[in-house]
């Protein structure tokens, strides 16, 4: 996972819980399903007879289409999971996402506005939780999913504190 043009020499880092692939797997099945079931009326409708357009050869390829880049995606989902990472330093908090396009956002504590956290239904049932990081900056999209929900409240609470500490000296 180590890139050397956007990791920080030095850091440690830690993971989301393995747990969170199967949220993401919830996700996918429950986009991907309806997403196919509506491409798919068009093909239903031409072997039906109800419609002369389109033609049926494009009517099986866009369902097609769509189904083997769902598959591709499917695939992906384990390993975008294992590539999300956090570490926590003095003064800031790193979050690290990506497999093609790696990322690693900067988040100062004295930037920190509020911490909050979020729990869906998938997550809540497997113990998870989302930290979201609010910032002066609208542009800031400073989020880490798959948090165990203790592990959750822990960063929200230090967080917090450290960000308080670092406005107080400003």
């Amino acid at each position: 996972m180590h890139t050397e043009a956007i990791d920080p020499p030095g850091v440690q880092w830690m993971r989301v819980s393995p747990k969170y692939v199967t949220v993401r797997l919830v996700e996918w099945a429950i986009g991907n399903v309806l997403m196919l079931a509506v491409l798919s009326l068009p093909l239903i409708f031409v072997l039906l007879g109800w419609w002369r357009w389109p033609p049926l050869w494009l009517a099986i390829t866009v369902p097609a289409v769509m189904f083997v880049l769902a598959l591709w995606r499917l695939v992906l989902i384990p390993r975008q999971v294992r590539a999300i990472g956090y570490a926590e330093r003095d003064d800031d908090l790193l979050i690290r996402r990506g497999i093609f396009f790696q990322r690693t956002m900067v988040v100062p504590y004295g930037r920190m506005q509020y911490v909050d956290v979020a729990v869906g239904p998938v997550e809540r049932s497997l113990g998870l939780c989302t930290l979201k990081l609010h910032t002066a900056s609208t542009g800031t999209n400073a989020h880490l999913p798959g948090l165990p929900a203790e592990e959750g409240a822990r960063l929200r609470e230090q967080l917090s504190a450290r960000g308080e500490a670092r406005l107080a000296g400003l």
